[in-house]
Order: structure tokens, then C-alpha cells, then sequence
């Protein structure tokens, strides 16, 4: 019972989960090393018990999606000796589906911090969300509230162009000039 106070910190896993296909997945190696097993024996127990594994669970990662991701991870070079295969990625479903086929303790211990981190990233998600939407809500109210006021600003500003054109000068003509209306006096 020990081996069930295994703790692995909610973030470090949080960090590990990463987005592939519109679906937040943790990849084979890194569960592996989370659950203290290697990569090759986690998997081997997968394909023994494949049909607790459908599509959904558990994805193959193409090589386009393996290239972008090894950048992000430290990972050996394949012709030195590395990885050779394209890894899987694991739902959050097909995770609790491991602790089913990996029995230890520490594979359940892991598997519990590991639900915790998605429901994390859920609750987090979905802040983001209704910030997301107030946000727009408060950016619309502010477009109409700016629109009046950009016009009442354009027509201030229009008349103050108005005032700033000069008027033209009233000046006496230069030369004699006769007011014939007035007549002679």
C-alpha cells in the first residue's frame, strides 16, 4: 500500500499532455515513464488486450505529427539509434483504460494524478471560454457606444475644421475707388 502515495505533480503531467488531432493526448513514452514501465512493455500490453483500445482511445501519430512533436521533446536521433516506430497517443479514456491492463500500484497511483490533470485542463479550458465571451460581449457594447461617439466626434471636429479655414480678408480695394451709389460730395 506504499506504492499507492506515489505522487507524480498534476503539472508536470498537465505540460505532457499535448493537442493532436483536436484531441488532448499523452504519447506512449510519456506515459511509460510516468507509470515506471518501458515504452515496449506498455505497449506490448496494450496489443494484448487491443479490443479495450478503439480508434478513439489511442491514436497513431503520422510523421508529419512525429516531426513537430520531436521538436518540442528531447528525443534521439532515429538513425542513432532511437526510436524507430511512430508512437501513439492516448485519450483521456484510453488512459483510464491502461490502469485496467497495467495492474501495479503504481500504475493506479499515476493513473489517478493523471485523470486529475485532464479534469485541470478541462475546468481551465472552460474559464477560458466564458472569459473568451465576455470579453466579446464588453468589445461589442464598446463598439456601440463608439460608433455615437465617433460620430459626434466627426461632426466636432468637422466644425472645428469649419472655424479653421480663414475667413477671406475685408480689404479696402487699392487705388481710387468711387462709391457711385453714394454719389459726389
Amino acid at each position: 500500500m506504499a506504492s499507492r502515495r506515489i505522487s507524480v505533480p498534476v503539472e508536470h503531467i498537465t505540460q505532457s499532455i499535448v493537442v493532436l488531432r483536436g484531441q488532448k493526448v499523452l504519447l506512449d513514452a510519456q506515459l511509460a515513464a510516468l507509470y515506471g514501465v518501458a515504452t515496449k512493455a506498455l505497449l506490448q500490453a496494450v496489443r494484448r488486450n487491443r479490443e479495450r483500445f478503439p480508434h478513439d482511445f489511442m491514436v497513431r501519430l503520422t510523421g508529419a505529427e512525429w516531426a513537430a512533436l520531436r521538436s518540442q521533446f528531447v528525443t534521439s536521433n532515429a538513425q542513432r539509434g532511437g526510436r524507430r516506430y511512430l508512437p501513439y497517443g492516448f485519450t483521456e479514456q484510453g488512459v483510464a483504460m491502461l490502469s485496467s491492463v497495467l495492474k501495479s500500484n503504481r500504475a493506479i497511483a499515476v493513473n489517478i494524478q493523471i485523470m486529475r490533470a485532464f479534469v485541470r485542463m478541462r475546468a481551465l479550458l472552460a474559464s477560458n471560454k466564458e472569459l473568451a465571451s465576455r470579453l466579446d460581449e464588453l468589445e461589442a457594447r464598446l463598439e456601440k457606444r463608439l460608433t455615437s461617439h465617433d460620430r459626434t466626434i466627426a461632426t466636432i471636429l468637422s466644425a472645428i475644421r469649419q472655424l479653421m479655414i480663414p475667413s477671406p480678408p475685408k480689404r479696402r480695394p487699392i487705388g481710387f475707388t468711387a462709391d457711385l451709389e453714394k454719389g459726389w460730395r
